[in-house]
């Protein structure tokens, strides 16, 4: 196919279109007019020719771009990207936890540490001294607190042991008061047995003495009843004395009675000193554990004195050698490189087809570098709604804004080896959805 079949749009055809093999030139009046018929039915052929040809090639054209374009759009809804993205990090604040001079920072800026190394010493003199006063009250509160122990059981068993004593003295008493009652009215029978036998005696002495005046009986009569009497007033008088001794046996035993029963209700009361013993002693156990407590915090603050990497990373330091800090004041900020992800702000509009766990790329502003990752997790709200003044959409005058979500992005292990991403540092971010 020659190029005016080709291109029949920019070369249109000519009169007479070259040929090849020119003809010689005939004679005049020899063969022109079957010259001129051929050219002219060659001619109307070509035409037909070239139309088909160019509609060949504006449908290959359009299938060329059609499978292009569904090629074009099938690779863009493949990801969805965004540029508002940036490197971020939990950073971890490193504080005293007791106030003290600063006598050693064993770290500089921007130095790596691993977790549990010792940052900074606090002077530990102070608490040295806090722990050993604690200890030494402590020891004094337990020996305390053992004297009281041993109280307890002691106490006990003398209540109980006295209990049982002054109720065997009451019993006693209320038995010797029985008996001297006894003895006391038997005494008292005596001596009304002893003045009758006197009345008798002396009756017996005034009859015989008016007999023996008549001389009607001897005289050794009257003698034997006149000492007969006699001996009934004797008689009367230690019956009266008995009565008298046994009556203060009786007030005897009844004292006695008293003072059993006085015992025995003081003896009562020993369950009440008992109680107190133990509660006296309850409170040396408690004041045991007060110290107790006071000697561990001790020994918390002077561990507090030496401050330790919370996790392993980079150490951005404010603290100096010969400063006085206070509990709560901050020292240092670990930043741990290792842990970084990257937060993409997403349209709203592109997390239709965006779920957990899809691949993601990280194109590093700084270096240019890719990174590998994946979805992890997908914010419960747009960032305007945890901002100090959430939008009020509630208004008179309402513009949509297509709003953005936080999706946070986990690098593979082992993508930030080399602890390039740093928090803050910007990145284009890519989500393949399929």
């Amino acid at each position: 196919m020659s190029t005016a079949e080709q291109n029949p749009a920019t070369n249109p055809p000519q009169a007479n279109p070259p040929q090849a093999n020119p003809p010689q030139a005939n004679p005049p009046g020899r063969n022109a007019p079957a010259a001129n018929a051929g050219a002219a039915d060659s001619l109307t052929s070509a035409y037909p020719r070239r139309r088909s040809h160019k509609r060949w090639i504006f449908f290959a054209a359009f299938v060329v771009l059609a499978v292009a374009g569904a090629l074009f759009w099938h690779y863009l809804s493949g990801f969805e990207s965004t540029d508002d993205a940036q490197v971020d990090v939990h950073l971890y604040p490193v504080s005293a936890r007791i106030s003290g001079y600063v006598q050693k920072v064993n770290v500089e800026d921007n130095q790596w540490v691993d977790q549990g190394f010792t940052l900074v010493e606090i002077d530990p003199k102070d608490y040295e001294v806090a722990l050993a006063r604690a200890q030494a009250t402590l020891d004094t509160s337990e020996a305390s607190a053992k004297g009281s122990n041993i109280d307890v059981p002691i106490s006990s068993v003398d209540t109980s042991s006295q209990l049982k004593f002054t109720s065997s003295d009451i019993k006693n008493a209320e038995a010797a008061i029985r008996a001297a009652e006894k003895q006391e009215a038997a005494a008292h029978a005596r001596v009304l047995e002893a003045q009758a036998e006197n009345v008798k005696a002396q009756d017996d002495v005034t009859r015989y003495r008016l007999l023996l005046a008549k001389e009607e009986v001897p005289k050794q009569v009257y003698d034997h009843a006149y000492a007969a009497a006699a001996t009934d007033v004797a008689a009367v008088a230690a019956a009266e004395a008995d009565e008298a001794a046994a009556q203060q046996a009786v007030q005897e035993a009844r004292s006695r009675l008293t003072e059993a029963e006085a015992r025995y209700e003081d003896a009562q009361a020993g369950p009440q000193r008992v109680a107190s013993t133990r509660a006296k002693a309850l409170s040396a156990t408690a004041d045991v554990n007060q110290k107790r407590a006071a000697v561990e915090q001790a020994q918390l603050n002077l561990g507090y004195t030496k401050i330790f990497a919370p996790v392993t990373g980079e150490v951005t330091k404010k603290v100096v050698v010969g400063l006085n800090v206070d509990p709560g004041e901050q020292l240092l900020t670990v930043v741990p490189l290792d842990q970084v992800w990257i937060t993409a702000n997403f349209k709203e509009t592109q997390l239709k087809h965006m779920r957990v766990g899809q691949k993601a790329d990280i194109e590093l502003d700084s270096n240019g570098r890719t990174y590998h990752g994946h979805v992890d997790s997908i914010e419960g709200a747009t960032g305007p709604t945890f901002s100090l003044l959430p939008p009020e959409n509630a208004t008179g005058n309402y513009v949509k804004i297509v709003q953005r979500v936080p999706v946070k992005i986990v690098l593979d292990p082992g993508e930030n080896g080399d602890r390039q991403l740093r928090p803050g540092e910007n990145v284009e971010a890519k989500v393949y959805l399929r």
